[in-house]
């Protein structure tokens, strides 16, 4: 009996470890095949018989990376960060210039959004697959065992990142774009003006105010300098009250499309946007609502659900109850914050969004039955 334990406590946890790795490296063959598939599916929409140097070229893209600035030191951050995230941006646009330089616009800003998902799912692939290689070399079963129980959570966020990739290639309408499809349909027939890069204005009277609605150039995927905008019409305009209405991740037993009210900002990313619309806010001591509407991280960034544009009705009440803070005769700012692939600019170009979305969720319901069926 006493041999018997000593050879299984110094065999088990090779065993365990062996056990381990196996599943490990299939995660990490897993998600390598997804980042060769969504760097494919990006390829494939470019052109259906690549050239090495495509092929070569979209290969060394997709090792891109941006560099954080440094932030010991807090002050002027926000412009270290505003100065790369324009070198970022002008990487892209100068790249898919010379891959699909005949394409127009709309083309072009959806690759961008394409390229951009595709990068993140390469990069997923490639850490798990260095803490793989991490565990063989070292035979440690301590990180192994961490790493295997971050997997599901890992491999969630890269498949919706690998899905997003495909909506955002193909220009589809995705959740991110509830905050831009809510102000196309504020918009009437008025595409609005371009006051700053990508960002168009409309100014709509809603029940008796002067509303300034801005939402990102679609119906490519864009999401422009949002807080640029905003700050360019408050120093030509007295306003006041700053609206915005953006998707917001939702806590896991949360109603996706459910609507919440607060104070701030609605907006992700990295804050030089935000920044912008906090700053002139507490200059001119304006008012700052947000609506957001709660989603999951895969319905943000995959193709938007009915379920997420139902929302739209609650939001406009919300954003009634914030008119009515203001006085008739008010100017006020109402910004549509988020990606507006595959949205239109006007009231006519959100309904044809509104078939799409009614059209691509029928579509899921017969796989789903037909999976059903088939599982029966």
């Amino acid at each position: 009996m006493m041999l018997f334990w000593m050879v299984f406590l110094v065999f088990y946890p090779r065993l365990m470890l062996s056990q381990t790795l196996w599943k490990l490296e299939k995660t990490a063959k897993d998600l390598e095949k997804m980042s060769d598939k969504s760097k494919k599916f990006i390829i494939d929409n470019i052109n259906k018989n690549p050239s090495k140097s495509l092929n070569d070229s979209i290969d060394r893209f997709f090792e891109f990376f941006l560099i954080e600035p440094v932030s010991l030191d807090p002050f002027g951050v926000i412009g270290k960060l505003e100065h790369l995230v324009n070198g970022q941006k002008s990487r892209f646009d100068y790249f898919v210039d010379q891959v699909i330089p005949n394409a127009d616009d709309e083309k072009k800003a959806n690759l961008k959004m394409g390229l951009a998902g595709g990068i993140t799912v390469h990069d997923i692939a490639k850490i798990v697959r260095h803490y793989v290689e991490l565990v063989r070399k070292t035979k440690n079963l301590q990180i192994a065992m961490v790493l295997q129980m971050q997997l599901p959570l890992i491999e969630r966020i890269a498949k919706s990142m690998f899905d997003g990739t495909k909506a955002l290639t193909r220009g589809d309408p995705i959740g991110d774009g509830i905050g831009p499809y809510i102000i196309a349909t504020l918009s009437g027939e008025d595409r609005g003006e371009e006051i700053e890069e990508e960002i168009l204005l409309s100014k709509v009277k809603i029940d008796g105010r002067n509303a300034f609605v801005l939402k990102a150039r679609g119906p490519g995927g864009r999401i422009g300098r949002p807080g640029k905008a905003v700050e360019k019409v408050v120093n030509k305009v007295d306003i006041t009250r700053i609206i915005s209405i953006d998707a917001a991740a939702k806590l896991e037993g949360e109603k996706s499309g459910s609507v919440a009210e607060g104070v701030g900002v609605a907006m992700g990313g990295p804050g030089v946007e935000r920044s912008y619309i906090e700053n002139v806010a507490i200059k001119k001591k304006i008012p700052l609502d947000s609506i957001i509407v709660k989603m999951s991280p895969e319905e943000a960034i995959t193709a938007m659900r009915k379920k997420i544009r139902d929302a739209i009705p609650e939001v406009k009440e919300a954003l009634n109850r914030s008119i009515d803070r203001t006085k008739k005769g008010d100017n006020i700012i109402i910004v549509g914050v988020g990606n507006t692939s595959g949205i239109g600019n006007k009231e006519s170009e959100a309904q044809k969004t509104d078939k799409w979305i009614d059209a691509h969720e029928k579509k899921l319901e017969r796989e789903k039955r037909h999976k059903k069926k088939k599982a029966d």
